[in-house]
């Protein structure tokens, strides 16, 4: 039986699996015989509909790490406490909540701002007189310091016991107010660039078209057909060990994810960028924290029943995390990372001819790139990001075209949002192969990674001290530079020949060994 509750703002759906034994062989994850089970927890992205016909300043929808802000009143509603507190900047919605509600519209979200800016009121109205009070007492603590009559003495002890415990009962609600305040403005989408188009996927804006079809002039195959005839995977006996959606790779499909992986990694790191395996369970609070909120029934990360685990979706997560709580050197910045990692995601709800084979899959190989730089060149590092995928793809042959995403298909951290989509000759469309986000400060708000500026003017106090400028939180962009499983399909399907073989792109022969084409294994 499945159980339902929502925490967070997040949905969660627990779902007991079989308890599964283990060998003496080494396996990537192992969770014992199970005793935990596995939960399916929902964190996926945002969904934003609209973009912002405004140009804002980018300005954090969260502030700095210590306020928090949730419960109401007195009244006797449980809230969550939540789990981690964004650095959510109140005052910066108040002051701007045309824009904010706007931007909420065009991206679908379901936010409440109504309820937050109500929060956020009544919040600052029991601050006021919680510190009355805390005067109050203190004027009160000081009178009983000098000479009294027993009768005055008395009235004062009385009249600070009332204060005490007056004081006591406003300082719980206050909690429980910011904890409500936080957890529901923590479901406020990130602001839009622009230049943006507003509106859903469909609405999105061509930016570039690379190549053309391949025009075949012998009745072409999809990619399952060509795998089984060339003996590279196995859905049916994955099907049996793990379920529908996974897959087992054979021959030189094994070579070739390497090859992929390997090529991909040695292209990107002379770019600058340094290389990382991560780990590939994280704590739900990181998750929640790189902005995969609620949006809907589907789930689409696997978590770990009776701990505060999941399975990354994307090594973006682990990344994203390796600078968490930490004030960065801004003459460290850029920080580029390009990062291999197994990702596991549920696709709830997906179906239909479009997800069969390799397409949309359980588990799959990802190489990301993720930068964290300094705000003023985030818009600069999402060019070269998309620029680097577009290099990638050129130089393996892809036909392919890039977008600029519609509001409502941008999830909640994401600022912009350009997407690749490959022609894949088998499903005769194009399909998603990557995709390149800014997500402006979003994320650094909420994983409390920050900088300070080394050229600020600094100023000295009167001791002589000198004052540091003040810090400022880093610009985030992640963006897929190869995912293993389409990858494979674009490369089956559009280097396929009539004799049934496959041709491996140049770029790639290296990495294989010199193999230059996979043959059926009659010949």
């Amino acid at each position: 039986m499945a159980l339902q509750c929502r925490l967070n703002g997040a949905t969660f759906q627990s779902l007991k699996l079989a308890t599964i034994p283990i060998s003496s062989s080494s396996s990537r994850f192992i969770f014992r015989t199970l005793p935990k089970t596995l939960n399916l927890a929902l964190f996926s992205r945002h969904s934003a509909p609209k973009a912002p016909p405004f140009s804002v300043l980018i300005r954090n929808l969260s502030a700095p790490a210590v306020a928090a802000a949730p419960p109401a009143e007195t009244s006797d509603i449980k809230v969550v406490k939540p789990q981690w507190n964004a650095a959510i900047d109140f005052k910066w919605i108040r002051d701007n909540k045309e824009a904010v509600a706007v931007n909420i519209k065009n991206r679908n979200s379901n936010a409440n701002l109504e309820l937050v800016l109500q929060l956020y009121d009544k919040m600052l109205n029991l601050q006021k007189e919680v510190e009355r009070l805390r005067g109050e007492r203190n004027n009160v603590a000081n009178k009983m310091k000098g000479k009294l009559e027993p009768s005055e003495r008395q009235k004062l002890i009385e009249e600070g016991k009332n204060l005490k415990e007056a004081l006591t009962t406003l300082e719980e609600d206050l909690v429980k107010l910011r904890d409500e305040l936080q957890i529901e403005a923590q479901c406020i989408p990130n602001l839009t660039h622009p230049d943006v188009p507003i509106g859903w996927e469909d609405s999105s804006k061509l930016r570039n078209m690379v190549g053309s079809p391949r025009k075949f002039d012998f009745p072409f195959k999809d990619h399952l057909q060509i795998g089984k005839e060339l003996d590279l995977f196995d859905f049916d006996a994955a099907a049996e060990v793990s379920g529908s959606k996974f897959y087992y790779l054979k021959n030189e499909a094994v070579m070739l994810e390497m090859a992929l992986v390997n090529w991909t990694l040695t292209e990107v790191m002379k770019r600058g960028f340094t290389p990382l395996t991560t780990p590939e369970i994280v704590r739900s609070s990181v998750v929640e924290k790189c902005g995969f909120q609620p949006r809907g029934e589907n789930t689409q990360v696997y978590s770990i029943e009776d701990s505060d685990q999941c399975l990354i979706g994307t090594a973006e997560i682990p990344v994203g995390g390796i600078h968490m709580d930490s004030i960065v050197a801004e003459s460290a910045l850029p920080l580029k990372y390009v990062a291999f990692s197994h990702c596991f995601r549920t696709e709830a709800g997906a179906a239909g001819t479009a997800t069969r084979g390799l397409y949309r899959v359980h588990q799959f190989s990802k190489v990301e790139m993720f930068i964290l730089c300094r705000q003023e060149e985030s818009d600069m590092y999402h060019e070269e990001l998309i620029k680097i995928e577009e290099d990638l793809f050129s130089s393996l042959g892809l036909h392919f075209k890039i977008l600029d995403m519609a509001t409502g298909d941008l999830g909640a951290p994401a600022y912009r949002k350009f997407d690749v989509e490959a022609w894949m000759p088998g499903l005769e469309r194009y399909g998603e192969i990557s995709s390149a986000s800014n997500c402006t400060d979003y994320q650094s708000r909420r994983l409390g990674i920050r900088y300070r500026p080394s050229e600020s003017p600094s100023t000295t106090s009167k001791k002589g001290k000198t004052n540091l400028a003040a810090t400022k939180f880093v610009h985030t962009l992640n963006a897929t530079a190869c995912a293993i499983p389409r990858m494979l399909v674009c490369l089956l399907e559009n280097f396929q020949q009539e004799d049934g073989s496959v041709i491996i792109p140049h770029p790639l022969r290296p990495f294989m060994g010199g193999v230059e084409a996979i043959y059926p294994k009659s010949r």
